[in-house]
Formats: C-alpha cells, sequence, structure tokens
C-alpha cells in the first residue's frame, strides 16, 4: 500500500473509530451462514442506513461497478464515514491493477471490514487483503473458473461470490443463460467445498420486477449447491432468504432419516447410509444457523 495513496487514517487513531480487533461485528461466522448480501451504492450515502435496515444478513458498498469514475473518491470517503460511525458493512472494492485499487486497499485494512474483491485470480492478492480482513473473493472472470480452487484455497476466505454478468461478457453470452454458465457455476462450487469453506454466493438477479425469473435462479442455484445470493434491491431479500432455507418436506425427511438410527437402513423405500444421513444433519443445521430453529423441532 503506498503512502502516497493513504488518505484514510487507521481506525486506531481515531477512538470514535471501531476498533480494528472488532472483526466479529461482521465476522467469518456470520458471513459464512449468510444467505442475502445487499448492495449499496457507495456515491449514495443517504441510502446506507436504508440498506442496513432492510434485512439483509449483510450490506455490501459498492466501491466498484455501481460508482462512475469520477465518483470513485467520493465513494470511498463516504464509505470510510460509514465505517467510522460503527456501520456494519462489506467493502466491494476496485479491482487490482485500476487506479483506485491503492486508495481502496488502504481504507479497508484501515477498518479491517471483509472485503469483496472482485476479478479475483490471484491468491496472492487474496493473502495480502487477508492479512488484515476476511475475503469474499468474487469470481467473474474465465481466468478467475480456471483457477477457482486456488483462490478459495487462498487465506482468509470466506467463501466465493460468482459474478455472472461479468463472466458472461467475457464469454459472449447472456448472462441469464443459466446452461451458458453452468460450467462456471458448478466449477465454483466445487472449488469450495473441495477448499473447505462454506458454500458460495450466486450471482445477482438484474429482473428486479420478475418474480419468476428469480425464482428460477434461486431454484437452479440452490440444486447446484450455493448457500446465498447477492441481491440489488430490498425487494428480492425475502424470496432469497426463503429460497436457500430448507423447506419443510427436507427438513420433515431429514428427520425421519436421523430417526432411522445410525446403521444402514430404508427410508421411504430408499437406502440411508452415512453420506445420506449426513446431509439430513446439514439440513437440520442449515435450519438451526439461519433462524428457522422452531421448523426443526
Amino acid at each position: 500500500m503506498s503512502a502516497e495513496h493513504n488518505t484514510v487514517e487507521p481506525a486506531s487513531a481515531d477512538p470514535a473509530r471501531p476498533e480494528l480487533a472488532d472483526p466479529e461485528r461482521l465476522g467469518r461466522a456470520r458471513l459464512a451462514a449468510a444467505r442475502t448480501l445487499l448492495f449499496v451504492p457507495g456515491h449514495r450515502p443517504d441510502r446506507f442506513e436504508k440498506a442496513a435496515a432492510a434485512g439483509a444478513d449483510a450490506v455490501i458498498v459498492d466501491l466498484e461497478d455501481a460508482v462512475a469514475p469520477d465518483g470513485k473518491d467520493a465513494a470511498r470517503r463516504h464509505a470510510a464515514d460509514w465505517l467510522a460511525r460503527g456501520g456494519d458493512a462489506v467493502v466491494r472494492i476496485n479491482a487490482p491493477g485500476t487506479a483506485w485499487w491503492d486508495a481502496d486497499l488502504d481504507l479497508v485494512t484501515a477498518f479491517g471490514c471483509p472485503v469483496m474483491l472482485p476479478k479475483a485470480e490471484d491468491p496472492e492478492v487474496i493473502a495480502r487483503i487477508a492479512e488484515v480482513c476476511a475475503v469474499i473473493p468474487l469470481v467473474e472472470t474465465a481466468a478467475g473458473i480456471e483457477r477457482a480452487l486456488d483462490v478459495c484455497c487462498a487465506p482468509g476466505v470466506v467463501r466465493a461470490a460468482f459474478g455472472s454478468v461479468d463472466l458472461a461478457t467475457e464469454l459472449g453470452v447472456r448472462h441469464d443463460d443459466t446452461l451458458a454458465l453452468a460450467y462456471g457455476r458448478s466449477r465454483l462450487v466445487m472449488a469450495c467445498a473441495a477448499a473447505g469453506v462454506a458454500p458460495p454466493l450466486d450471482g445477482v438477479t438484474t429482473a428486479l420486477d420478475d418474480a419468476d425469473a428469480l425464482a428460477q435462479d434461486l431454484q437452479h442455484a440452490r440444486r447446484l449447491g450455493f448457500g446465498g445470493k447477492l441481491c440489488i434491491h430490498p425487494k428480492q431479500l425475502p424470496a432469497v432468504t426463503a429460497g436457500f432455507a430448507p423447506t419443510d418436506e427436507e427438513l420433515a425427511w431429514a428427520r425421519k432419516v436421523l430417526a432411522a438410527g445410525d446403521a444402514v437402513s430404508a427410508v421411504d423405500g430408499v437406502m440411508v447410509d452415512r453420506p445420506v444421513q449426513e446431509r439430513a444433519r446439514r439440513l437440520l443445521g442449515v435450519a438451526l444457523t439461519t433462524g428457522s430453529a422452531g421448523e426443526v423441532a
């Protein structure tokens, strides 16, 4: 981090700012269990409080795609003000190699807040950020997909996120074409599982007023093994929260499987052995972790 770009003082320099040693306000466990992460544009500080109150599991202050080049510095100042006043947020910084990289990196390391790293491809870049911050690598390039395991195994990674729009643009396909992006999504799910981190977050659904499109995206993502989704409007949150929660039928099945005991058995005419029992335990664990504990009993 170059000193000439360091316009944000460390959190410890101002007693009114959140302490760097208190990362658990928006810590790893909370991010790993999150189903909904809501973007808010960094140049719109008037929306930060509204986003925080919207009910998302976490808010992402976006300094990258949502902000025009001439608004980057102001957006960074707005993010610093929000964090200094105790605001909880992941910050999506600008990508390595851009004109704003150094200053953005100074911001997030000063506050120790979680970081969403766009165009994530290089584990060494992730490791540099991870010295201070938890990292959600946004995998949205062909190179990132092909290096997904290395990216997810990098130190500090909580889970990955899938950048469907940018990847589709690079590939020359529609970002809502699930077949065209199936390989990229599946590879990222596999990489997170192999790295031992939480299931990845699916990319945004850009159709704000199409409930059917959102429902289809949710069904597809969950079927592939995603654990949550990036959201661009508060009205998407209820559907996404419900879409990644175990259904009543799944929970009933899980209870029945575990009630059958630890030995190999048959439930509803289907063989049940240890891997099936483990899936049942995971479903019940997700219900507990995400606040659906009442459905588990």
